[in-house]
């Protein structure tokens, strides 16, 4: 093997075993929690009216982990950020990954951390 073919089979397996999916959704082990996943999505999504002081005639806050695992248990949260027809946010759907990250924080238990 030249040199050169060395180098490149070498160049090749570093890259290939360095490459991953970001996606944590795949990978059963790692576990949803609001800490890491969760507040960061209702901050950019909803504590617009759903603030620590509501706005828009938002019913609810949804900045603490009891308040919003509340609105998922009590409240059908995952139910309206997923509605075609009544969505939250009002805007428009969230993006997909974001709401299934919501589906699994519910279903891995609703941890915090």
């Amino acid at each position: 093997m030249t040199p050169k073919n060395l180098i490149f089979a070498c160049i090749t397996c570093i890259f290939l075993t360095n490459c991953s999916s970001d996606d944590d959704l795949d990978n059963p082990d790692l576990k949803v929690t609001y800490t890491t996943d969760i507040r960061s999505i209702m901050n950019n999504n909803c504590t617009n009216c759903h603030g620590s002081t509501t706005s828009n005639g938002a019913p609810m806050s949804l900045t603490t982990f009891s308040e919003v695992k509340d609105a998922v248990e009590n409240r059908d949260l995952i139910a309206r950020v997923n509605s075609l027809t009544n969505p939250m946010p009002q805007s428009g759907l969230m993006p997909k990954a974001s709401r299934d990250l919501i589906q699994q924080w519910k279903d891995d238990g609703f941890l915090e951390n």
